[in-house]
């Protein structure tokens, strides 16, 4: 059997448009963008229209978007930047369960020096209730932070709805997009939000680049200080050949919203899984609302780690690669109330734009083999 990689949600491939992009920079274009000669300006024009194509697919102004290191990076300046331009003086934020663990120890983070966060739990399903956040708020709540759609399980969450509550109330409104980006409509106007988190290693794009968007009016203290580059909200010389890479991904994400291909292989592997284990497998996240290519299944009874170790050649995960080796139950699954011999059992299999139905037909029979 050769190697099928199905953890596209972990991370993607750099696609060959976003490496034929950057090969140039690598030779070319090598001045500092901040500086006024030269050498700088070709460097600071490429930069700005780089951010003009992400800006192009999150629906903003090109001055809303923020190039940082990752989408780890982009929550965190959210969440603390927000805080610490408030004075640090304790407010409240809202967020849910099941965040990714860098909202989620940010907002630890921020309770150690004086906020208060109320997690709000989540369905069966993984769904927010948008009522559950709306009874959350206080008189000094600053901040609601929902993701867009959960890594693990790829549920969908009512981001519109949820803006609309936090716009009635005059809270800022965050979302960590970094799985949404690429795959799904992520419009901040549709989403009704003021900043956005995007990880460009989710969307074909090397490791180490992301964005944030921030909604110009919105006043946030940077996290690393220095010469005030990105509008003085985050500091350090911007990595023009990244930037790059960012923004010719966007521009390809732009052309495949919605992922047809990748969910019809999606609910044929589903099926085929069904049909081939019955009531010993069942689906994790929401029937409906989910993200196109993702598909977290459980093998009632099993343990997921030991079914993937027996199929070495197919790359799939358990949950969050960011919990790669815990032999616990997930902590989203856990707050989706599901019982530990079925979510013991999960696997989260992410399909990508290389994704075949060969390979589906192939790990369903390894699936078999491993299991039987």
């Amino acid at each position: 059997m050769t190697r099928i990689y199905l953890d596209y949600n972990a991370s993607t491939p750099v696609a060959p448009e976003v490496i034929a992009a950057m090969e140039p920079l690598l030779r070319e274009t090598y001045g500092n963008p901040s500086s006024g000669h030269w050498a700088g300006a070709p460097a600071k024009a490429l930069l700005e229209a780089e951010r003009s194509r992400v800006a192009a697919l999150l629906g903003c102004d090109a001055d809303e978007v923020v190039f940082t290191s990752g989408g780890s990076q982009a929550n965190n300046l959210a969440l603390k930047g927000l805080f610490f331009r408030r004075g640090g003086k304790a407010s409240h934020i809202v967020t849910t369960q099941i965040e990714h663990s860098s909202v989620l120890a940010s907002c630890r983070f921020l309770e150690s020096l004086g906020a208060r966060v109320t997690f709000v739990p989540v369905d069966g399903d993984g769904l927010v209730d948008p009522d559950d956040i709306r009874r959350a708020l206080r008189s000094d709540t600053f901040l609601v932070s929902v993701m867009h759609a959960n890594n693990e399980v790829g549920t969908i969450q009512p981001i519109a709805e949820i803006g609309k509550i936090a716009r009635e109330h005059g809270i800022l409104f965050h979302t960590d997009a970094a799985q949404s980006v690429g795959k799904i409509p992520a419009r901040v106007k549709d989403l009704g939000v003021d900043l956005l988190s995007v990880a460009g290693h989710k969307l074909y794009a090397p490791k180490g680049v992301g964005a944030l968007y921030i909604r110009r009016d919105v006043a946030i203290e940077p996290l690393i200080h220095g010469a005030g580059q990105e509008n003085a909200r985050r500091a350090g010389t911007e990595s023009v050949l990244l930037a790059s890479a960012l923004g010719k991904a966007c521009e390809i994400a732009a052309q495949v919203i919605g992922m047809p291909e990748g969910r019809h292989l999606r609910d044929l592997f589903w099926s085929r899984l069904k049909s081939a284990f019955g009531a010993g497998v069942v689906l994790n996240g929401h029937p409906v609302h989910r993200l196109p290519n993702t598909l977290n299944v459980s093998f009632v009874g099993r343990v997921g780690g030991k079914i993937l170790a027996r199929m070495p050649q197919v790359a799939a995960s358990t949950g969050s690669a960011s919990r790669y080796g815990d032999k616990t139950l997930s902590p989203v699954l856990a707050a989706m109330g599901l019982a530990q011999h079925i979510g013991m059992g999960a696997i989260r299999f992410s399909l990508g734009r290389a994704t075949t139905e060969a390979e589906i037909e192939a790990v369903v029979a390894a699936l078999a083999r491993a299991l039987a």
